[in-house]
């Protein structure tokens, strides 16, 4: 018989934010060449959420965070961690993380960034959990934050397409019983950077004149080759994530993948040995926000009842860097 891992850190509140506005394929069929047949079929998406001029990623976290703090009976002053995934971090100085927790009021906590792009949320937990497993804090507060339209090239119909802005939160606090996190694996690739990453604006090549000419500040992605690996990632995330748990498709309740592209989604349902109908997907509607994706498809799948306490779920991600990861929890 298979033991199960006993959790260390279990999730007790989660929430969610999106902006109001509304891109749909037939408004970027009036900005580039492409059509919303083109889109759908290659992608899956139909629509997605674009953030205000002044509504950075710190804003829209705040916003899911105070969500997930209100549904965990959690006070700002009692959260000790706070990490913030973003890859659009409203300044590069200083954190995302430092803006969002004096937003909150989470004055006792200690807050930093990550960047792991789309796999960061699941990155993040693993760092809540070892925080609070060494006994550093009793409260983290995990935050995916996502402004995607600040770094994409509007006239590059390969990549304005996909993506679209969001946030996600999460509270961890250590878990009591057999609910938490039962597994995780994260690995990177850095050899493929150039695939997907943005050229310009950091210090090596920093902003000037030219790299806003060039666009050399913005998402460059080179899609077939992202694809491919991405398929690969998230089936090696998904396999050994499950394996380290004991367990199999079979034991999965719902499979909550990274909305990148349905066409990724369902490579990876069908190496984890899960069927369509126990996947989430939510691509069509937000398309592709980083590592906001995931919180914000587990947030709601809980609001819309089709997960809940005790609840088996299975999580995979895959994204610049290259960076992946999958992670089994039970609700």
């Amino acid at each position: 018989m298979v033991k199960h891992p006993k959790p260390l850190v279990e999730i007790v509140g989660t929430g969610r934010y999106v902006p109001d506005r509304v891109l749909t394929n037939a408004d970027l069929e009036k900005m580039v060449e492409t059509n919303d047949e083109w889109i759908v079929e290659r992608t899956g998406i139909r629509e997605r959420r674009i953030a205000r001029d002044d509504e950075g990623a710190a804003q829209m976290g705040a916003e899911a965070a105070r969500k997930a703090m209100e549904e965990a009976g959690v006070e700002p002053g009692e959260v000790d961690i706070l990490i913030v995934s973003t890859a659009t971090p409203d300044r590069w100085l200083p954190s995302t993380a430092c803006d969002l927790q004096a937003l909150l009021g989470a004055g006792n906590a200690m807050a930093f960034d990550i960047c792991a792009a789309c796999s960061g949320w699941l990155y993040g937990l693993t760092m809540a959990e070892g925080y609070l497993a060494a006994g550093r804090g009793e409260i983290a507060l995990v935050v995916a934050a996502e402004k995607m339209s600040s770094i994409t090239d509007w006239e590059d119909r390969a990549t304005c397409v996909l993506f679209g802005d969001a946030a996600g939160a999460a509270v961890l606090k250590k878990a009591t019983g057999d609910r938490g996190i039962l597994s995780a694996h994260h690995k990177s690739d850095g050899n493929l950077a150039d695939l997907l990453y943005r050229p310009g604006g950091g210090a090596a090549i920093p902003m000037s004149e030219e790299v806003l000419v060039d666009k050399g500040h913005l998402v460059k992605m080179s899609g077939r080759e992202v694809f491919k690996n991405a398929v690969r990632s998230m089936a090696d995330a998904s396999g050994t994530a499950l394996e380290k748990a004991g367990l199999t498709g079979d034991d999965i309740d719902l499979l909550i993948p990274h909305q990148a592209n349905i066409r990724i989604i369902k490579a990876t349902a069908k190496y984890a040995g899960i069927p369509m109908e126990k996947v989430y997907i939510n691509v069509d509607r937000f398309g592709n926000t980083s590592s906001a994706a995931i919180p914000v498809a587990l947030d709601e799948a809980k609001e819309a009842g089709i997960v809940g306490p005790g609840t088996v779920i299975l999580t995979a991600a895959f994204g610049a860097g290259f960076t992946w990861s999958g992670m089994t929890i039970r609700l």
